[in-house]
């Protein structure tokens, strides 16, 4: 089948299995397995090549996990250092320990309950942080006790690529030993971590300063899979790779730009990582050995469940958090597939025992939805109003109340009485170099295009309280007014209009909170020339005041007719004859006082 005619069939089982299960309350992921299933070797047939799929479609992963990475600062990863290192480190130990001496139990040699017990505490980071995604419960307190289990799973998967040549042996005579794959591997991460600190800024200022959207994408997408491309080449998880990668740029200003453009292409590939997994179970297995198989994963989703919700108990507060955590990390994971895979390569299991492994963790991924579904509709709301609630320490990036979008003359006095008053912010320009000079004083801006929807997000303007338009360009001010009023009603906005017409077309969209840019320095202009010209201060001060009155309710009506050139005529020939009469009338009072 051509490259097009399979891209029309996962397409296809997508759009048509991926509503039908959101619509049922079952999600998008349970869908994508659904689909992966039907059109695979073991359902219609219609796509055989399930290994190739699978290695294309781990790059949604490795996506994923630089998108992680953006946003996960080097001080906040060192705030989840107890979350990441302790409780990470317990489930890992505590599981592969359990589960190994449950293989050795069933039957496998030392070497294979050693990789099976720990390849298969390892769970699925797709699955776990769509489903927290999905339940916006990523910044929860056991969304966030997940992502750091999470993250220390694909730490220690170094570890276990090492241990595999010391467990069995190659038919290959060239074969590393595991101390010198294990060297090779902290030298691809040293490497990684060098280039990224004093190479990446200096890339993407320079790709950033061509201004091409499609080349700054490009780049973007090169340094992710050139990074995840170095780690596998020394036997590590490229989502590992990948996740560096993030983490280094995580503090530039090409942060939420980066995040907006890799964003379509995470979604699409984890879409197809999905449907390769629901290709991958063996489902002619599961007829032979339906109860064997059932009771396997039974046992894998149970077991892990009890750690989890062990230590969920001893490091979460909040009531129902240690069922939620034990729910949502209780399946195998992805990278089981790779380490089972080589375990047969090494001798250390058979392919058999390996085919069956890997059917247990893909049938496990099936499991995951029906439970958290399970668990929302009947576990949660035991723990709805129970206890006291506990909002969870997250990143300031996280939860900032202001976005400013655009640097100029007006955002940066915005920012700098912000910051006076230690009001946290995410201050956004689209201008390279612009960034550049004012990071010279010590200011922090993200640079991006804020009238992008995806871009937005990244910056968490879900989570923001006012939205202060400073953009300087007219047409680009106006599409990111749009953006936001469609987007993000909740958002006040607070906009610098340029001229009249900017101001108009603002007020059309619904924004009334408009400073015009040089309106209060003309009429302070003005007031300064009355009192030269031998006007007292408050004769001065009482015209100025009587012209801004007028003027904002002229502003107001004309905006109604803006649109039609003759009624707008009409209002202004109008509106000028009623303040020559309101001054008339002004001086007629004074002198008869």
């Amino acid at each position: 089948m051509s490259f097009l005619h399979q891209a029309l069939v996962f397409l296809a089982a997508a759009v048509v299995a991926v509503p039908l299960f959101k619509k049922l309350g079952l999600g998008s992921v349970l869908g994508y397995l659904a689909a992966g299933a039907a059109i695979g070797p073991y359902g219609a047939g219609l796509i055989s090549d399930v290994e190739n799929v699978l290695h294309t479609a781990e790059l949604g992963v490795v996506l994923l996990l630089f998108v992680i990475g953006l946003e996960l600062q080097p001080s906040r990863l060192w705030n989840l250092r107890r979350s990441v290192f302790g409780m990470g480190g317990a489930q890992v130990v505590l599981t592969g320990l359990l589960l190994a001496g449950v293989s050795k139990a069933l039957g496998l040699s030392w070497g294979a309950a050693i990789v099976a017990g720990f390849g298969l505490s390892l769970s699925s980071t797709a699955f776990a942080l769509q489903l927290l995604g999905e339940k916006n419960q990523l910044t929860t307190e056991h969304g966030q006790l997940a992502f750091g289990i999470l993250l220390f799973q694909d730490l220690a998967v170094i570890p276990l690529l090492a241990a595999l040549p010391l467990l069995g042996r190659s038919d290959t005579p060239s074969t590393e030993a595991g101390w010198l794959m294990a060297v090779k591997a902290v030298g691809a991460v040293l490497v990684v971590v060098v280039a990224g600190r004093y190479l990446l800024r200096p890339v993407f200022r320079a790709v950033a300063s061509v201004h091409s959207q499609e080349l700054f994408t490009a780049t973007a997408l090169l340094v992710v899979v050139g990074t995840a491309s170095l780690v596998s080449a020394v036997g590590l998880s490229m989502a590992l790779g990948a996740f560096l990668a993030g983490v280094l740029l995580s503090e530039s200003e090409y942060r939420h730009e980066l995040e907006a453009d890799i964003e379509p292409f995470k979604g699409l590939l984890l879409g197809l990582f999905f449907i390769a997994v629901g290709m991958s179970v063996n489902l002619a297995l599961l007829a032979r050995e339906p109860l064997r198989v059932l009771a396997l994963v039974l046992g894998l989703t149970f077991l892990k469940a009890l750690v989890l919700y062990g230590l969920g108990r001893v490091g979460l507060k909040k009531p129902g958090s240690a069922e939620s955590l034990a729910v949502v990390i209780s399946q195998g994971g992805e990278f089981a597939f790779v380490l089972f895979s080589l375990a047969v390569s090494f001798h250390v299991m058979d392919r058999e025992q390996a085919d069956l492994l890997v059917l247990v963790v893909g049938l496990s991924m099936v499991v995951t939805p029906f439970l958290s579904a399970i668990h929302e509709r009947w576990v949660a709301p035991r723990f709805k109003h129970k206890g006291p609630q506990r909002e969870y320490d997250v990143s300031p990036e996280e939860d900032h109340p202001v976005i400013i979008a655009g640097m100029g003359r007006v955002g940066q006095v915005v920012a700098r009485l912000l910051r006076a008053r230690r009001i946290g912010f995410t201050a956004i320009d689209a201008s390279a170099e612009h960034i550049d000079f004012i990071q010279r004083f010590g200011n922090q801006v993200f640079y991006g295009d804020a009238s992008r929807l995806d871009l937005l997000r990244a910056a968490r303007a879900e989570k923001a309280k006012v939205f202060v338009l400073a953009i300087d360009d007219m047409a680009a001010s106006l599409r990111t007014a749009q953006m936001v009023k469609e987007h993000f009603p909740h958002l006040t906005i607070y906009a610098r209009a340029r001229n009249r017409e900017h101001a108009y077309r603002l007020l059309d969209m619904g924004i009334t909170h408009l400073i015009r840019e040089t309106f209060d320095a003309s009429l302070a202009m003005a007031g300064d020339v009355l009192q030269e010209l031998g006007l007292t201060f408050a004769e001065a001060r009482r015209s100025v005041e009587r012209f801004r009155e007028h003027d904002e309710a002229l502003m107001l009506e004309s905006a109604k007719v803006f649109k039609d050139e003759k009624k707008m005529m009409e209002v202004i020939v109008r509106a000028r004859r009623e303040l020559e009469q309101l001054f008339e009338k002004d001086e007629a009072e004074q002198k008869s006082a």
